[in-house]
């Protein structure tokens, strides 16, 4: 399990990523340009060696999902060397503008990963779930990025190494148990270099961002208009650094502080989970059915501690004989809950069935956060998420011994998960493939007003990043929810959805500092 790197938005699992440096492109409708690299990453790649993948035509199908088309477009693999005729494919669908209303071109979304897959999140929620004016007057386009699901993906383990894998004990408690997270993080990384060591080099934010504007050009849009979630901010942020003369309309919901090395970034988010578990808790404690108990999040959390600690001695059984639920499994699935508020009733309800021998309830919560399905299959979701992460900034951590040093911070950061998502968070350590990106700022200088938003009480974003987040952006303007749950854009605020809307459909964003 790599929950300190994970975030999720509905049905999607999330999480952070590196950085690069703003350049200004040629105008029209795509013709590269000499957008720059941070000093981490490639050379900038060439102007004319591109202009053929700008010139492709995409030729859409019927994608078997009514309403919806799909189409493949080819980008260079390499894009610091994209003569070399190595290519990927990108898979992409679209939802044609509905009317009536004058259309406003492409919508392109992204529900963040790095790994959650653009073209589900589209045909499942998106393009039917969207503001209906919004659907009216864009094309709801989205794509998988490089690595994930339909383009080109990343593979690591087989169902049943999976399953052994977010089994593992996260919180070692001697020697013995060290050694065995270490050589499970080796074999998933072995793992990745042997099913995808092609692609793994090539699947950068920055490799996304490039395939994005290449995208928007074929769509025959002169601005990128979007909505990233969660990571898919970073995504959106990295665009507007790269090509800022094509901003059109971003949004970008639930915020990454880009500037945030990858050991702040794990410990900020292991903060914000322990600020919604607080929520959480306080809102259990009022429960007549909370399996936590009464008092205060403090009595709470200790409660949850003792639990994890009993079925780190004696899992439960789960319905599977192959996989009870350890305290492994049962960590994923409290903080699978965590993400959304309204599965606040199913989390007392899966932990009261738990704590008295059926681990069933959090069983299921694990699986969807993994995306594992009932066949025993898992997505490609998690080996993305780690090829993604692991490109974009260096390790958080050199070392077990480096994680001994964090451990005090990370604890005092969460009392409850704080040492799960430390060590968690040693995945990257022992990557194939060397970091290309790093922490640094991103400012998208020249660029259209871009709104960013952010939760008070997120657990995977902390509200922080987006306030520096829209204060790095140059032309930033920071919407603010007050209240629970991971991201804000369509989960209940009227007064959130009708100012995105608004920016979206008129071109007018909230005044900067705007509170909901």
């Amino acid at each position: 399990m790599d929950t300190s790197r994970l975030l999720r938005t509905t049905g999607t699992v999330i999480a952070a990523a590196g950085l690069l440096l703003s350049g200004c492109t040629s105008g029209g409708l795509g013709e590269p340009g000499a957008a720059a690299f941070s000093p981490a990453a490639q050379p900038s790649p060439d102007a004319a060696a591109l202009r053929p993948y700008y010139k492709q035509k995409l030729t859409w199908r019927d994608c078997g999902v009514p309403g919806f088309q799909c189409s493949t477009m080819k980008a260079p693999l390499d894009y610091a060397n994209p003569g070399s005729g190595q290519d990927v494919d990108i898979a992409v669908s679209r939802r044609t503008a509905t009317g009536p209303g004058k259309r406003l071109g492409s919508l392109m979304v992204n529900p963040g990963g790095p790994g959650g897959s653009g073209i589900g999140y589209l045909q499942a929620y998106a393009g039917i779930g969207y503001p209906a004016a919004v659907r009216a007057r864009y094309d709801m386009v989205s794509f998988d990025p490089r690595g994930v699901e339909r383009s080109s993906p990343v593979e690591c383990l087989n169902g049943p190494a999976m399953d052994k894998y977010t089994q593992v004990d996260q919180t070692p408690d001697d020697p013995a148990e060290r050694a065995e997270l270490v050589a499970a993080f080796k074999e998933f990384a072995a793992g990745c270099r042997t099913n995808s060591g092609r692609v793994l080099p090539h699947v950068s934010t920055v490799d996304a961002a490039r395939d994005m504007d290449l995208l928007r050009a074929l769509l025959g849009d002169e601005k990128l208009n979007y909505v990233g979630a969660s990571y898919g901010t970073f995504l959106g942020a990295t665009y507007a650094d790269l090509f800022p003369d094509r901003v059109g309309r971003l949004v970008l919901d639930g915020a990454m502080d880009p500037t945030r090395p990858a050991l702040e970034l794990n410990r900020d988010q292991t903060e914000g989970f322990d600020t919604a578990f607080t929520a959480f808790a306080k809102d259990c404690a009022k429960q007549p059915d909370c399996p936590l108990g009464k008092g205060g999040p403090d009595a709470v959390g200790a409660r949850l501690k003792e639990f994890f600690r009993k079925v780190d001695a004696q899992p439960v059984s789960s319905g599977d004989p192959d996989r009870p639920l350890g305290e492994a499994l049962a960590t994923t699935g409290v903080i699978a809950a965590l993400y959304d508020e309204s599965a606040w009733p199913q989390l007392r309800e899966a932990l009261s069935s738990a704590m008295n021998g059926d681990g069933s309830g959090l069983l299921s919560l694990a699986d969807s956060y993994y995306e594992r399905e009932a066949d025993g299959k898992y997505a490609n979701l998690m080996f993305a998420n780690a090829a993604v992460n692991c490109l974009d900034q260096p390790p958080a951590f050199s070392g077990p011994e480096a994680v001994d040093t964090a451990l005090p911070s990370f604890e005092k950061a969460s009392p409850v998960f704080g040492a799960g998502l430390a060590w968690a968070a040693l995945n990257c350590t022992y990557w194939p493939v060397k970091a290309t990106g790093q922490a640094r700022e991103l400012t998208a200088k020249g660029a259209a007003p871009i709104v960013v938003v952010g939760t008070t009480r997120d657990p995977a974003t902390p509200y922080k990043w987006a306030q520096a987040l829209a204060g790095q952006l140059e032309s930033g303007t920071l919407l603010t929810y007050d209240g629970d749950g991971h991201t804000a854009y369509g989960r209940g605020s009227d007064c959130i959805d009708a100012a995105i809307n608004r920016y979206l459909l008129e071109g007018k964003a909230p005044q900067d500092g705007k509170k909901c």
